[in-house]
């Protein structure tokens, strides 16, 4: 089935091949309606009014949690907090747990794969404490070993932060047993699922996830809103990470006291049409199904894999092993500049990105400073793929005589 035809932008610009939807997804018609539909007809600030639409607005934006909470398999639905992006999901974990729960001589671990949103708030928290931050390291087959988890996750771990899906090498990385060994020496995990929930489901209460995070703009949803998933327990004793309305229980003139979750998380006014945007996002993704999701992406990659192999100009940086591999591919042609391929293949409507990713770290560790990046989803097809290998071997040949000189 293509489902290009359920996504506006995509069905008017029909000579773009958009491959780059591990930055951002396009939106279906369904989560357009449903967000318009909401402003044109429910729009009042949640929480704050008496009056019937502003109760008709809370009780969307709250049944929308219970949907997201439902989505991801959460036990309570205060346990669901809204932010604006998972980069600031991350940065309150860090600074609400972090900097409470992290001590001298403590240890941090984190893999080399992570995105700057999972590496420099802890390179704050380990500056502000004095702990240490530790990496996990990749193998020559862009996975992190058994052995390297074991080695860098030990007694003094206080924290794993972890990409379920690495953003430039579309590695997957087995968050379960690394939660499990993780607990094991005493240490709380936080998953970052930003580039697997368009892909796969999540369970958090099966992954035994202490935290995890995404962003709706990443599955079909509303740019400027983030999800952070953290167990009740943990949440409660955390401190608030932003301060102002919605989130008081009580004002003095010298104190004041805070609401209990999730409001005490949710400072000032939220994002309710992103909110309402996402819950039909994934009202959108389970009538698809996940298992649709996965067998479609499975061939396209394995074709997109195939084709871009074929090309002895390209340098690809992915597992060989295709079943630990998601719906992202970085390459170089050799001897050409990332930025210029990109800039190039865009002229064939062929949508690429290009640059570090923001994972100079990873990107160091290999080598390298950019890489191209395509990165799929549902609505692409075949005919993409193909659009891409010919943008390619079209950016080479007009490159091809000075790289012989």
């Amino acid at each position: 089935m293509d489902y290009k035809k359920d996504f506006p932008i995509l069905v008017k610009n029909k000579e773009i091949s958009y491959l780059d939807s591990g930055a951002t997804t396009q939106r279906p018609k369904c989560v357009l309606d449903k967000i318009e539909e909401y402003y044109n007809n429910s729009n009042a600030n949640p929480h704050r009014g008496t009056y019937s639409l502003s109760v008709k607005s809370t009780e969307m934006y709250e049944n929308a949690r219970k949907r997201i909470a439902k989505f991801i398999n959460a036990r309570f639905p205060e346990e669901i907090i809204f932010s604006k992006n998972a980069s600031e999901s991350l940065n309150l974990i860090a600074y609400s747990y972090g900097l409470d729960n992290v001590k001298k001589d403590d240890e941090i671990v984190i893999s080399i794969m992570e995105h700057h949103s999972n590496l420099v708030p802890w390179q704050y928290v380990a500056k502000k404490t004095g702990a240490k931050l530790n990496y996990m390291y990749i193998n020559d087959k862009y996975e992190l070993s058994k052995e390297e988890i074991e080695n860098k996750i030990t007694e003094k771990t206080k924290i794993v932060g972890i990409t379920h899906i690495s953003n430039v090498l579309g590695t997957i990385n087995n968050v379960k047993e690394i939660i499990k060994y993780a607990h094991k020496k005493g240490a709380i995990v936080v998953v970052d699922a930003s580039q697997s929930i368009p892909h796969m489901q999540i369970d958090v209460q099966d992954l035994n996830a202490d935290f995890l995070v995404f962003s709706a703009h990443k599955m079909f949803g509303p740019l400027g809103l983030g999800i952070l998933y953290g167990k009740r327990e943990i949440l409660n004793k955390m401190s608030p990470f932003i301060m102002g309305g919605d989130m008081i229980e009580y004002v003095y003139e010298q104190d004041t006291t805070f609401a209990p979750l999730p409001n005490k998380f949710e400072a000032g006014t939220q994002n309710v049409g992103g909110v309402i945007g996402l819950s039909a996002a994934m009202d959108y993704i389970e009538n698809i199904g996940y298992e649709n999701i996965e067998k479609i992406e499975k061939e396209l990659i394995g074709y997109a894999r195939e084709e871009l192999a074929k090309l002895d100009f390209l340098e690809l940086y992915m597992t060989p092993n295709k079943e630990n591999h998601s719906a992202v591919i970085s390459f170089n042609i050799k001897g050409v500049h990332p930025h210029d391929v990109a800039s190039m293949l865009d002229l064939d409507g062929v949508c690429i990105r290009s640059g570090n990713h923001c994972a100079q770290p990873l990107l160091k560790y290999m080598g390298l400073d950019s890489t191209c990046r395509a990165s799929f989803s549902i609505y692409n097809t075949k005919e993409d793929v193909d659009k891409l290998v010919q943008g390619l071997k079209k950016v080479y040949n007009m490159f091809e005589k000075y790289l012989s000189n």
